[in-house]
């Protein structure tokens, strides 16, 4: 099955990453995608899963404050983790959890090769080494990709995860270099 010209290899890769519009006001760096890291991508012959946006679906775009973009970044992602932590937010993500696991074991059923996940350090939701928390950044997990990585985990399932700065350009690329195995 699937004899045909697609890799079976795929990438999880942040929702903002591959849109700018979804962001919280104030932190976008690019107008639309991050254009270097969806340059690579298209050169990498992976495929793209595009992670939903936990914000987003939880907080709409405001995130719940108009006047988000007036505070300085990681205070007012402290205050988008703190709602993400609540009911209803959490159950919101659970569900989003599971069609991204419903996702990843029909890949691995086929025998797809799952390249790894591309968070976005300092997010409140998908950060993978920093997060904001008590208003800067911490080491630590976003509130969405720590649910991954426990469903992952209870599952037995192993994917690699990296986190990367959207503005901190080159690091970020060498990081996706090194999953999709262009390094």
């Amino acid at each position: 099955m699937f004899s045909d010209a697609r890799s079976k290899s795929i990438i999880l890769v942040a929702h903002c990453i591959l849109n700018q519009n979804s962001i919280s006001d104030g932190t976008a760096t690019a107008p639309g995608s991050i254009k270097e890291i969806m340059e690579l991508l298209g050169k990498s012959d992976v495929g793209v899963l595009q992670m939903p946006c936990p914000e987003l679906m939880c907080l709409g775009l405001d995130r719940g404050n108009i006047l988000g973009g007036s505070y300085p970044v990681v205070e007012e992602n402290t205050r988008i983790r703190k709602m993400l932590s609540q009911k209803p937010a959490t159950r919101i993500i659970g569900k989003l959890i599971q069609d991204l696991i419903f996702q990843i074991l029909e890949y691995r059923k086929y025998n797809f090769h799952l390249r790894g996940v591309v968070g976005v350090n300092r997010s409140p939701s998908c950060g993978v080494n920093t997060t904001s928390a008590n208003n800067k950044e911490v080491e630590g997990e976003g509130v969405f990709i720590r649910a991954l990585r426990h469903e992952l985990n209870r599952k037995s399932i192993k994917i690699k995860f990296v986190g990367i700065k959207p503005f901190e350009t080159d690091q970020a690329l060498t990081a996706i270099k090194g999953l999709v195995g262009m390094d």
